[in-house]
């Protein structure tokens, strides 16, 4: 009945959608309220990501062309007619797809959700559709409905599944979003398309598959506000229990979701989860090798868990149902490393003591984990300003007890000297007393006793028309990335200026990480610290297109002598007016030894 109200909603309302770009399609706000079954969702923080389609059979390769960036984007990007990119499904046959393997593997690698592309953008449902002809199981020598086992084989290993399903884009259809080379854009029906295929097939998916954890929408498109509520609250009768996704559109899902391969700069407390790729496509391409090693995924979940979200890493079977091997060897690997510290992942929210150059923190009531990112060399892992009473420190692997040095605010705990290597070594600090408050204004400390410190543009606080903004941009198509600057720096009375504190005395080399396009290039810059001005001249990088890599050069400007710790400032500002000075991503202080 509900949906029924639904239909005659939709049939009578307008579907707005203009042309947009694929990262500006995206929601990356949440309803703010608070889910009943949500807290499974926080506690999880790991998830693995699978897209696979008929563009997994494809590989990337169209009529002999290799296409690099998104693989799941082979039909946009060769502007395939949808008759021809409909035919390959005759030769999709995934025949070493086993649920089991691929379940199993998630478990292997302490996996605690899986969410799995049901239909993207192509249009072909990936299930026993019975609204579509399009599907593996009726248009593919197949004939199988891979979905099935899938949710029975990862519900059997107590990992909670969930679907992708792209709402709006359908490339297949006539009526659905984004295909502009078949289908004239001023005789679409979006609402047609909704009522005879999206909202269908999502009522299938919610029905026949058991209890879902997740539906991971994407693309929201061509609803008013109105109707996507009207969307959402008849899914939910369906299932009440599943969480909805922030790309379900107008600020209403459960959890918010960052934007691809985005990571918020400083801890927020809403829940929210991060989206990254293994290589540097979401679906198969064959001749995509850039996949990231365990200790890079390491050093991510842990980054991803001190700011207080959710990593969900993505891998892209290939047209036979494999698993790319590096995937599978570099996912067992990073589950053998949670399986001994997955303590200080799984059930933990940000820690209260921000990023050091040591590394970052997560915590739970009671206990605070370090993760040694970068081992200091005299092996003493600073917590400044940490108020707590700590009563005990350790290793998390082992066990083995450390010291502790309370100096005044501070505390010290020392490093074990003969911890085997690790990209990531977990120091466990038990307390007594509340947890303080994150100290978003907190000075960034600087130390002699790493080879490099990042000071990233967050940490600015701005003057005049200098501001701190998210840029976008990409290496390949849909291969997003996002860098934290320092921007519109144009007058000598726009300036950024870092607190700092510095802990040794030393000499240090100051070095800019900066981009910079052709007309912004050659003019005269300054750095201040400590009483000290240098200038320089800015060097060409790059422009900002979004569409292309931004690039970033790593200038060195000063050497400074730092004659003892204590708190001091960094003020970069343009000389005189100009164009925007630079885009600065960070200041690098490295000690010189």
């Amino acid at each position: 009945m509900q949906y029924n109200r639904m239909v005659l909603a939709l049939l009578l309302g307008v579907g707005l959608c203009q042309a947009q770009a694929q990262d500006e399609m995206w929601d990356k706000t949440s309803s703010g309220k608070n889910h009943p079954n949500i807290q499974w969702f926080k506690d999880a923080k790991f998830g693995l990501f699978i897209h696979w389609g008929l563009y997994s059979q494809l590989g990337g390769v169209w009529n002999n062309k290799r296409y690099y960036g998104s693989g799941e984007w082979l039909m946009n990007q060769a502007k395939v007619p949808a008759a021809d990119y409909a035919a390959k499904a005759a030769q999709f046959n995934p025949v070493n797809f086993n649920a089991d393997e691929w379940a199993g593997l998630a478990k292997d690698a302490g996996i605690r959700y899986m969410v799995i592309t049901a239909k993207h953008h192509e249009g072909f449902a990936m299930y026993d559709s019975k609204v579509s002809n399009f599907s593996i199981v009726k248009a593919s020598p197949y004939r199988k409905d891979p979905m099935k086992a899938l949710a029975e084989a990862t519900r059997k290993r107590g990992i909670q599944f969930g679907f992708y399903y792209s709402q709006f884009l359908d490339w297949h259809e006539p009526d659905g979003g984004g295909n502009r080379w078949d289908f004239e854009e001023s005789k679409k029906d979006y609402l047609r398309y909704y009522r005879e295929k999206s909202i269908p097939q999502l009522k299938e998916l919610m029905t026949n598959y058991g209890p879902l954890g997740i539906v991971w929408f994407d693309m929201p498109g061509g609803l008013t506000r109105q109707q996507t509520q009207q969307l959402v609250d008849t899914l939910r009768q369906l299932q009440p229990g599943s969480l909805f996704s922030s790309r379900v559109g107008q600020g209403l899902g459960d959890y918010r979701d960052f934007g691809d391969s985005e990571v918020p700069p400083a801890p927020i407390e809403e829940v929210w989860e991060s989206i990254y790729t293994h290589n540097d496509s979401w679906g198969y391409i064959e001749h995509d090798m850039n996949f990231k090693s365990p200790a890079e995924i390491i050093r991510l979940l842990a980054n991803v868990a001190s700011k207080g979200g959710n990593l969900m890493l993505n891998v892209g079977p290939d047209g036979k149902g494999n698993i790319p091997s590096y995937s599978a060897k570099y996912l067992r690997e990073t589950g053998r490393w949670l399986a001994a510290n997955g303590e200080s992942i799984y059930g933990t929210t940000y820690g209260f003591v921000p990023g050091q150059p040591w590394g970052v923190t997560t915590a739970k009531p009671g206990k605070l984990f370090l993760h040694v990112l970068d081992r200091p060399r005299d092996g003493k892992l600073l917590l400044p300003d940490c108020s707590v009473t700590a009563t005990r420190a350790y290793a998390l692997v082992g066990k083995k007890p450390l010291v502790i040095d309370r100096r005044g605010a501070d505390l010290y705990v020392q490093f074990p000297a003969a911890e085997p290597a690790s990209p990531n070594t977990v120091i466990v600090l038990e307390y007594t007393g509340k947890a303080p408050a994150y100290n978003t204004k907190a000075p960034v400390t600087i130390s002699a006793q790493v080879n490099e410190n990042i000071v990233e543009a967050v940490h600015a606080t701005t003057a005049d028309s200098a501001a701190v903004k998210s840029l976008t941009y990409s290496h390949y198509f849909g291969d997003w990335k996002h860098a934290v600057c320092v921007t519109d720096m144009q007058g000598a009375n726009d300036s950024a200026t870092f607190h700092l504190r510095i802990t040794e005395p030393a000499d240090y080399k100051i070095v800019l990480e900066y981009a910079c396009p052709a007309e912004s290039a050659r003019q005269e810059g300054q750095l201040t610290i400590g009483g000290q001005s240098f200038l320089f001249r800015t060097l060409r990088s790059s422009e900002f297109d979004k569409s292309n890599p931004l690039l970033f050069i790593q200038h060195a400007v000063a050497i400074t002598t730092i004659g003892k710790p204590g708190l001091y400032s960094i003020t970069v500002k343009p000389r005189q007016q100009g164009k925007e000075l630079f885009k600065l991503k960070s200041i690098r202080l490295l000690p010189v030894h």
